[in-house]
């Protein structure tokens, strides 16, 4: 490195050492431009180069800063956006009873199968699990039931021993039947039996609830009506073995209560309660330029105001894309939103937090099995470009790559994994 001395020295007021010889002399315009760029950013003097104060004929003075090696790994780069902690957006309850509201959750209720969601005219509006809508009353038409009719073999000798003189076996009144309904005998209904898919929906539900007795299918049967009796019994109305269009809302699983839109008095509305679901999730309003890390599945970090990171996955991509509000205070030069939704699978990792601003961080771009270096170990070339100081002084050029975690993808001819190169200070 002779030709550092002579940079050096000639700082110093000292006569220049002698030019490089022979083996060398190919690397004195690339070496002495590079210390030019080098000298520029103050690395020369933090090198702490001094006159005389290395050992004849060393193939490079002592040096300052520490050295590192070249390191072949997996480079991921990450980013961050902000999103809001919360139970997500609030739905309408599709609530039919008609009457008068009597009674309300409070906000934030959790309401489980069999649980009530409000009461109308003081009779409960039962929630139960299922993607049906309640779209009918359930329960015995007016023709024969089957399951009491006896086939006698004969074609058209079909006997209905039925519910002629039965009565109710909870309070000893004359059994009512249900009205007739779409969907029984006029629906592909044979006889008086309802059937249908909603009807499998609601026996499941009674079974859960624990009211068995009958066969979960897809037809309502006297013994159906016996166990609806049961579970009218234990919610106070009238057992009349038939459900009616407003006694029961359907949900995909237990609910939080949100607000109500009326007050007790008020007619019971199509939207008198909203509700979410229970678990905490993450809503971010992603750049709809800049969403391609939003792919249902992936994989994400939550930041909690605490401190704390959870996981996170993302579970939903909006479709539409919302333009930002005229007059945010960012002169309109907002790019245009969509809602992405982040469920956390451990709940217990967010604590007792509901809502609150919080921070998403994703993988954008990743580079697998490469070279690297710390960002640090870079230092500019006089002919263009980015290059790496060996620990012998020399200097090599090299091609950059992804940026990420305070390090540096490098490739060219003269880097290998291994060698190791100097970081200056």
């Amino acid at each position: 490195m002779a030709e550092t001395v002579v940079q050096t020295d000639h700082e110093r007021g000292a006569a220049p050492a002698p030019p490089p010889r022979g083996r060398r002399g190919r690397r004195t315009v690339l070496v002495a431009s590079a210390l030019v760029v080098v000298a520029a950013v103050a690395v020369v003097g933090a090198l702490g180069l001094g006159g005389g104060g290395a050992d004849e004929g060393s193939s490079a003075p002592p040096r300052s800063g520490s050295t590192v090696p070249v390191t072949r790994t997996t480079l991921t780069e990450r980013t961050t956006v902000d999103g809001q902690l919360g139970y997500g957006t609030e739905i309408p309850l599709p609530v039919k009873a008609t009457g008068t509201v009597t009674w309300l959750p409070a906000e934030g209720t959790t309401v489980e199968r069999g649980g009530t969601l409000l009461r109308v005219d003081d009779r409960p509006v039962v929630l139960l699990y299922g993607t049906l809508p309640m779209y009918r009353e359930l329960g015995l038409t007016a023709g024969p039931q089957e399951g009491t009719r006896q086939e006698t073999g004969t074609e058209g000798d079909t006997q209905d021993s039925g519910d002629q003189g039965r009565t109710d076996e909870t309070s000893g009144a004359p059994d009512p039947s249900g009205s007739p309904t779409p969907g029984g005998a006029g629906a592909g209904g044979t006889g008086g039996t309802l059937r249908g898919m909603d009807v499998l929906q609601f026996e499941s539900d009674l079974a859960a609830l624990g009211y068995t007795g009958f066969t979960v299918d897809e037809e309502f049967t006297d013994l159906t009506a016996r166990a609806v009796k049961r579970w009218q019994k234990s919610l106070g109305l009238p057992q009349t073995g038939t459900v009616g269009i407003g006694d029961v809302v359907y949900s995909a699983g237990k609910v939080r209560i949100g607000h109500a839109s009326v007050r007790l008095g008020s007619p019971a509305t199509d939207d008198v309660l909203t509700y979410t679901g229970t678990s905490r999730k993450v809503v971010v309003n992603a750049s709809a330029a800049e969403d391609s890390w939003a792919v249902r599945g992936a994989a994400v970090t939550i930041g909690l105001p605490d401190g704390k990171s959870v996981k996170g996955e993302v579970a939903s991509v909006g479709k539409s894309a919302t333009a930002p509000e005229e007059g945010g205070g960012d002169g309109g030069s907002a790019a245009p939103t969509v809602p992405v939704t982040i469920t956390i699978k451990d709940q217990k990792s967010v604590g007792r937090l509901e809502s609150a601003p919080v921070t998403v961080e994703y993988v954008g771009r990743e580079r697998a099995d490469v070279l690297t270096v710390p960002v640090a170990a870079l230092v500019a070339l006089a002919e263009g470009g980015h290059g790496l100081e060996t620990a012998d002084g020399r200097f090599v050029a090299v091609k950059t790559g992804l940026f990420a975690d305070g390090r540096v993808e490098v490739s060219g001819s003269a880097v290998r994994e291994g060698m190791n190169v100097r970081i200056p200070e």
